[in-house]
């Protein structure tokens, strides 16, 4: 049936002015009041309108209500039931899903012959629905807006249907004035309200199309009606790529449009709005010509270029827009509705510079939040370390993630090539507190840790020795001994740092290394002095003292022990301990880098770094106040984690020259990432302990976790280039491997041995079998180009010669590489990968003993895979810690459907 619409336009159109968009007396019906975003947005528009929504539809809750603050609205179970229980309306309001869409609109349609709008929120309609959509509409005389919109709203009648205009206030949003608002975008209708009022802006009615690729309420319906609106003495438009909508209009107020998506002209598939997608000649660039001609500008308003014209004015940032509007109004005589209110400069309420000093021109400074964000922010303020989101972390992580390009993975936003060539307490550090720790927490850390290696008379040492002797891999001893540093071991020295934390939380402290702090109003009651103070049981431990001396000689600053050695008592060696983690940990705590749970448990793992690797060191070289004939006061005062971790592997002190290969081998092998087995172990018991639940945690199980899942092909396979490299160099008589004098014809080695290969793999194809594979050659990524390099094995090669460090192992890749290809033994020349540079770094650093018949091949294996642990318990506690904050309880298990059974 025929409806006669407004005469002269070509279809049916009901909407003769702005003013009747919507008004008081609308009364509306939602469907699908009870879903998600209706329950939550229907209520703030039915109270701001005055109570415009007379009913809803839920299918199956017929009888139910949905509260508000303008009283409740009855739910149907459908259209025809509400308009028999006596609710008349004349506006429908759509929620329901895409595919619904079509018949929930034929309901409105079909049982209401007083139905005149219908606002669609539902976005991604399609196209063929839509289109029967406008075909009922316009055989019924109904208005259709949407779909993919927020709805519509009028400051002046103080209304609002459909979706969520203003936000959750929409009165401080809808200020009543003279501007009217057509957007494609939902968001940006109320954000242009809100921008407009910085100049004295007010608006009329707000009409959010939506953009689907099918906007029924268009720009040339909008601009009839805001020609016919008396109140509207202007108009912002919002125009996306996509649709010839805003073509050949003419406006007879001015009008100022903003253009946006030049960046989705080269898009083959919709990003955000379906319809926001150019097709031929209707790009963000066309569309700017379009409204730059209706205005007689010939460029784009900035506030640089300010181009305007009295019919209008083209922008292409919506922050421009109020000045641009303003500008256009100025050459039309007329002035802002109101006094302006506030302005578009940023007002940050939370700053933190983490504390870098920044250039006076982006060190913004805060400003006071209104009421109740103030409060909110000042509670957010006393709240000691961040606060974490819980989520499933199931072979996810925050604390790692590895570059598929470059295969080079990251811990904490620094790269393990980086870590590398930083000094191994900073790497021991970084995973608790997200940061390189300065000079004064590195000695400090060697301190905590060197305390915790010797284990002499301790009942860890016996399990460890135990497992040695049993012919466990090296991973199974260390094992032994972490699982013996449970809760109790470590129940004093985090009770200790809680009370340290409780303690200096809200003091004003802010760089733990101020000894000059006035700790003064800082009182503990008798039962917490006590938990630093010796006992008994203390009295025979001769490493409190010599743990402070250490940190004296070493210059550590530390404001908690200043404090502790102030209590007029002897310290026990777990307040120490907690004091030093205190330090280290407290900047980043204050900054919010860490949550209080990661500083809480520092003292656990620093005890662990120490009893791992003293667990790697036989029984018989730990000795009371001596470990491998190294005196406590030497190793507490001098030596760094470096010195430590070769001592264990080799039970020898180490020169720099050795001591910075090893530094950067266990930078190297930090970690792999959340996907490698050995972070799957420790996530996997930390998810299984239930970290929901932090108190149950127990971090020793979870670097059990890690070592469990290491293992001889994966830890232990670092000894294949180097047992690969013994086989080649035997009989050479090669003495310095550091020496490029070493008077060795490196490339004739290197091609006898491609001679070989080739012929070893021909002979391989014949008989259906794989050739040896080549440890240290080739990757599955870097692969295909006529010369390709791992970009690990690079950047440690370009290292080693920057700084006139030669390896013969190294180089021997380098030749071997380039002679299988010159043999034909490959189809290109193969990458030296990453696992070669790490054999060669180990091998030539125990090169000399092994020649001296000191340690033999059984011992490199173990060295290989030693050093692959201490690289990687790092890596380990990063994904621990990390999985205690961010993780939920069994969230690393994999559901059935994944599983598969196999015959």
């Amino acid at each position: 049936m025929y409806h006669q619409g407004i005469q002269g336009i070509p279809y049916y159109l009901g909407i003769r002015s702005l003013a009747d968009i919507a008004t008081r007396d609308d009364r509306v019906c939602v469907l699908n009041i009870m879903g998600g975003e209706s329950r939550q947005v229907t209520p703030t528009s039915h109270a701001f309108s005055g109570g415009n929504v007379v009913f809803g539809t839920s299918p199956g809750r017929s009888g139910q209500v949905l509260k508000t603050a303008a009283g409740d609205i009855p739910v149907f179970n459908n259209v025809r039931e509400g308009l028999k229980a006596g609710h008349a309306f004349n506006t429908g309001v759509v929620y329901l899903p895409p595919s619904g869409v079509r018949d929930g609109v034929a309901e409105l349609i079909r049982v209401n012959p007083e139905l005149r709008k219908v606002i669609i929120i539902t976005e991604k309609i399609a196209v063929h629905d839509a289109r029967e959509i406008r075909a009922m509409a316009q055989a019924n005389g109904v208005d259709i807006i949407g779909g993919n919109c927020l709805g519509v709203a009028d400051s002046w009648s103080r209304v609002r249907i459909g979706g969520a205009l203003g936000g959750d206030r929409p009165e401080e949003s809808l200020l009543k004035g003279s501007i009217a608002i057509f957007s494609n975008s939902g968001g940006f209708t109320t954000t242009i309200a809100q921008y407009l009022a910085t100049e004295g802006w007010g608006t009329t009615t707000l009409v959010s199309s939506g953009k689907d690729v099918y906007i029924h309420y268009a720009a040339p319906d909008f601009a009839h009606a805001f020609a016919a609106d008396d109140r509207s003495r202007a108009a912002v438009l919002y125009a996306e790529p996509g649709g010839y909508y805003e073509h050949g209009l003419t406006w007879e107020k001015p009008v100022v449009a903003c253009v946006v998506g030049r960046w989705k002209s080269k898009l083959t598939r919709a990003v955000g709005h379906a319809g926001a997608m150019a097709g031929s000649g209707d790009r963000a660039e066309d569309k700017e010509r379009w409204f730059m001609e209706a205005f007689g500008v010939d460029s784009i308003f900035t506030p640089e270029n300010p181009v305007v014209s009295a019919r209008g004015a083209v922008v292409t940032n919506i922050a421009d827009i109020p000045a641009a509007l303003t500008a256009v109004m100025a050459l039309n005589g007329t002035q802002p509705d109101f006094a302006p209110r506030g302005n578009l400069a940023l007002k940050p309420w939370i700053g933190n510079v983490q504390g870098l000093e920044l250039p006076p021109e982006i060190d913004m400074p805060l400003v006071t939040a209104p009421e109740p964000y103030a409060g909110q922010i000042a509670a957010l303020s006393d709240q000691i370390g961040a606060v974490i989101a819980r989520q499933n972390m199931k072979d996810r992580s925050g604390a790692s993630v590895m570059d598929s390009k470059t295969q080079v993975t990251s811990m904490h936003g620094h790269s393990v090539l980086d870590l590398a060539l930083q000094p191994l307490e900073a790497c021991f550090a970084l995973p608790l507190v997200h940061e390189i720790a300065n000079e004064n927490d590195r000695a400090m850390l060697d301190v905590a840790v060197a305390a915790e290696v010797n284990l002499v008379g301790d009942p860890i040492l016996v399990a460890a020795d135990a497992a040695r002797e049993a012919g466990n891999a090296p991973n199974a001893v260390m094992a032994s001994a972490v699982a013996i540093v449970g809760p109790k071991r470590v129940e004093r020295p985090l009770a200790c740092i809680r009370a340290l934390i409780d303690a200096f939380a809200h003091s004003g402290l802010r760089d733990g290394r101020d000894q000059s702090f006035d700790t003064s109003r800082i009182v503990m009651d008798d039962a917490t002095r006590a938990l630093f103070l010796a006992t008994e049981a203390d009295a025979d431990d001769p490493r409190p003292e010599a743990m402070l001396a250490a940190i004296e000689a070493r210059g550590g600053k530390s404001a908690f022990l200043s404090y502790l050695q102030g209590l007029g008592g002897r310290l026990n060696r777990d307040a120490i301990l907690a004091a030093i983690a205190a330090t280290i940990a407290w900047g980043p705590l204050m900054r919010k880098r860490i949550s209080r749970l990661t500083a809480e448990t520092l003292p656990w793992y620093l005890r662990l770094y120490g009893v791992m690797v003293g667990a790697t060191i036989p029984g018989q070289h730990h000795q009371s106040g001596a470990l491998w004939g190294i005196s406590r006061e030497e190793r507490f005062g001098s030596w760094t984690m470096a010195d430590l971790c070769f001592l264990a592997m080799t039970g020898k002190k180490p020169t720099p020259e050795e001591a910075l290969p090893l530094q950067i081998l266990v930078g190297l092998l930090i970690s792999n990432g959340p996907g490698a087995i050995s972070a799957q172990g420790a996530k996997g018991a930390v998810s299984a302990d239930g970290p929901q639940t932090p108190a149950r945690v127990q971090i020793n199980k979870g670097m059990l976790g890690f070592l469990t899942h290491t293992g001889y092909s994966h830890g232990g396979n670092g000894f294949e280039g180097m047992a690969f490299l013994l086989e080649q160099f035997r009989g050479t008589g090669l003495k310095d491997p550091s020496d490029p004098g070493h008077g060795l014809d490196l490339k004739a080695m290197a091609t006898e041995f491609a001679r070989g290969y080739r012929r070893d793999k021909k002979a391989a194809k014949e008989l259906g079998t794989e050739p040896r594979a080549l440890p240290g050659v080739h990757h599955p990524v870097f692969k295909g180009k006529p010369v390709n390099y791992d970009p690990r094995e690079r950047f440690i090669a370009e290292y080693m010669v920057k700084n006139d460090r030669y390896n013969v192992f190294h180089a021997f890749y380098r030749e071997l590489v380039q002679a299988l290809h010159e043999q034909g033994a490959t189809p290109y020349v193969f990458c030296v990968n990453v696992d070669a540079v790490i054999a060669a770094l180990l091998l030539a650093l125990l090169w000399p003993d092994y020649q001296s018949g000191r340690l033999g091949e059984r011992d490199l294996e173990t060295a290989a895979f030693t050093v692959f642990l201490y690289g990687r318990m790092i890596g380990a506690a990063a994904e621990i810690d990390d999985h205690l904050n961010r993780g939920r309880n069994m969230d690393t298990r994999t559901p059935a459907s994944a599983c598969g059974y196999v015959v």
